[in-house]
C-alpha cells in the first residue's frame, strides 16, 4: 500500500499527538516526510526524541520561512498545522494553494478576517480541510448527541454551559503566548472553540446573535497588587521570588519543558514561564456569553480560568424534558513531562483523563434517570483516539457527524470572535456580518 505523505508545521507542545500518530500508530499508511518550525532548536529536540523513541528514519527539517520550499521538495499530500493560533491561516492557505489537504489544530484561526481568507481559499482551491475537534469523539459527548438526536428531550429551547479551568491548567494560559489576544483570540476563541463547537454539533445549529461580557479579574499585575501581593518576578526559572509561588513554572525542573522551551529560547526570546501576575496580559479570565442560534435555541455560557477544580456542567432544556451533564477533568501543564506522557499514551487508551461523567435525563412529569456512560480512556475524555482513527484511517459510517470540516471550524470560532467584538463594543453582534460564505 502506498503511504500518504505528511508534512507537519509547528513542532511545539500540541504536535506530540500527531507525531505519535504518524510515526507509530498509523505508520503503515502514513509517513512523515518533513517538519517545519520557527525555532530550529525546539524542532530538533522534539523530532530527535520521537525518532529515537520509535526508531524512525531521519526527518527533513525546515525553517518556517522555507515553508514553500518544504512543500516543493518533499511533496506532501497532507499538511498538519499546530503552530501558534494567529499563524494557522498562513499555513492553511498556502498549503491548499500548493495542492495539499490540511489537518489543523483548533482553533482554525483567531479572527473573522483570517477566517474569511481561509473560506475564500477553500472555495478557490477545492482542497479538503479537517479541524481536530477531539471533544466530539468522547463517549460521554457522543451519548449527549445521541440522546438529543433521538428526541429524548424534544426540541432544545435553551442551554446553560459552565466551564471551569483550575489554577493549574487555567493559569497556564496566562504564562505563555496565549496571554496576548493577538496570538490566541483570547480564551473565548482558543479554549471555548471546543465548547461552542460541541453546542453547534449537539443541537445541530449555528450561532446567529452573540452578546458577551468579560474581564481580567484574577490574573495580571494590577489584580495581584489590589490583593496586597508584593513579591513579583517576570519569569519563574531562576527567580528567588518564584521559589514558593504555586503559580510558578520552573522550566529547568522538567525534561519536556527544558528541551522544548528553555534550551530553545536563545533563538527567538520566547519565555514559556512568564508570571501569571505580570504585565501585558490582555485576555480575560472571567467571561459570560449569550447566544441565539438559527434554530431559535438560546445559550448562556460561562468560562472561569481560576477555579479550584477543573471540569464543566451543561444543562439542556427541551420541549419534552431536561438533560444534564457533569464532568470533572484531570489537568496538566502543556509541554511538560506529564503532558508528554499523556500524549504518548493517548493512542494506547490506558490513561483515564475524564473522571465521574454523569448524565441525568428527566422527562416532563417523570423521575430523573441516570444514563449509562462508557468508560472514557485516553486524552480529551477518550476523544483523541477516536479522532485520530477517523482522520488517519477514515470512516465510511458517521451517522452522528463527528468529523469536522472547515465550516464547523469557522462556526466554532465565530461565536468567540463575535463575543470578543461584543466585549469591546458593549453591543450584540450578528454572526452573518463577520464572514461571507
Amino acid at each position: 500500500m502506498k503511504k500518504k505523505r505528511v508534512a507537519h508545521v509547528g513542532i511545539g507542545s500540541r504536535a506530540g499527538m500527531f507525531l505519535n500518530a504518524v510515526m507509530k500508530t498509523y505508520a503503515e499508511s502514513h509517513e512523515l516526510v518533513a517538519v517545519c518550525d520557527i525555532n530550529r532548536t525546539r524542532m530538533t529536540n522534539v523530532i530527535k526524541h520521537h525518532c529515537e523513541k520509535y526508531n524512525y528514519p531521519e526527518v527533513p527539517m525546515y525553517s518556517s520561512s522555507d515553508f514553500d520550499k518544504m512543500i516543493q521538495e518533499t511533496k506532501p499530500e497532507i499538511v498538519i498545522v499546530t503552530s501558534m493560533d494567529r499563524t494557522h491561516h498562513t499555513y492553511i492557505i498556502r498549503a491548499m494553494e500548493l495542492g495539499c489537504d490540511v489537518i489543523t489544530e483548533k482553533p482554525m484561526t483567531v479572527d473573522n478576517e483570517k477566517c474569511q481568507a481561509i473560506v475564500d481559499t477553500v472555495a478557490k482551491t477545492g482542497r479538503n480541510m479537517k479541524v481536530t475537534f477531539n471533544y466530539r469523539y468522547a463517549p460521554v459527548h457522543t451519548k449527549i448527541k445521541e440522546l438529543i438526536s433521538k428526541g429524548e428531550i424534544g426540541d432544545v429551547t435553551s442551554v446553560h454551559f459552565e466551564w471551569l479551568l483550575d489554577t493549574k491548567h487555567g493559569a497556564d494560559y496566562f504564562r505563555r503566548w496565549h496571554r496576548d489576544k493577538v496570538n490566541s483570540g483570547g480564551l473565548l476563541v482558543h479554549k471555548a472553540t471546543h465548547h461552542f463547537d460541541l453546542v453547534n454539533w449537539w443541537i445541530n445549529s449555528q450561532p446567529e446573535t452573540v452578546y458577551a461580557m468579560g474581564r481580567l479579574a484574577f490574573y495580571g499585575r494590577e489584580n495581584a497588587e489590589a490583593r496586597g501581593e508584593t513579591k513579583f518576578y517576570s519569569r519563574a526559572t531562576g527567580s528567588e521570588n518564584a521559589k514558593n509561588d504555586p503559580f510558578a513554572l520552573h522550566l529547568d525542573k522538567d525534561d519536556g519543558l527544558r528541551g522544548m522551551y528553555l534550551e530553545a529560547e536563545h533563538e527567538d526570546g520566547y519565555q514559556r514561564d512568564q508570571s501569571v501576575f505580570g504585565y501585558n496580559i490582555n485576555i480575560e479570565d472571567n467571561m459570560v456569553v449569550a447566544v441565539r442560534y438559527k434554530n431559535k435555541a438560546i445559550m448562556s455560557y460561562n468560562l472561569n480560568a481560576h477555579s479550584p477544580w477543573e471540569g464543566f456542567r451543561v444543562m439542556f432544556n427541551g420541549t419534552k424534558g431536561r438533560l444534564e451533564l457533569n464532568v470533572k477533568e484531570n489537568t496538566y501543564v502543556s509541554g511538560s513531562k506529564e503532558d508528554t506522557n499523556l500524549a504518548e499514551n493517548r493512542n494506547k487508551e490506558n490513561v483515564v483523563e475524564t473522571k465521574w461523567p454523569r448524565i441525568i435525563l428527566q422527562h416532563h412529569w417523570g423521575k430523573p434517570m441516570e444514563v449509562e456512560v462508557e468508560e472514557a480512556k485516553g486524552g480529551h475524555g477518550g476523544g483523541d483516539v477516536r479522532l485520530l482513527d477517523h482522520i488517519f484511517l477514515g470512516r465510511q459510517d458517521d451517522p452522528l457527524g463527528h468529523a469536522a470540516g472547515w465550516m464547523d471550524g469557522a462556526m466554532s470560532i465565530l461565536t468567540g470572535v463575535a463575543a470578543n467584538k461584543s466585549i469591546a463594543t458593549g453591543l450584540p453582534v450578528q454572526v452573518k456580518d463577520l464572514v461571507k460564505f
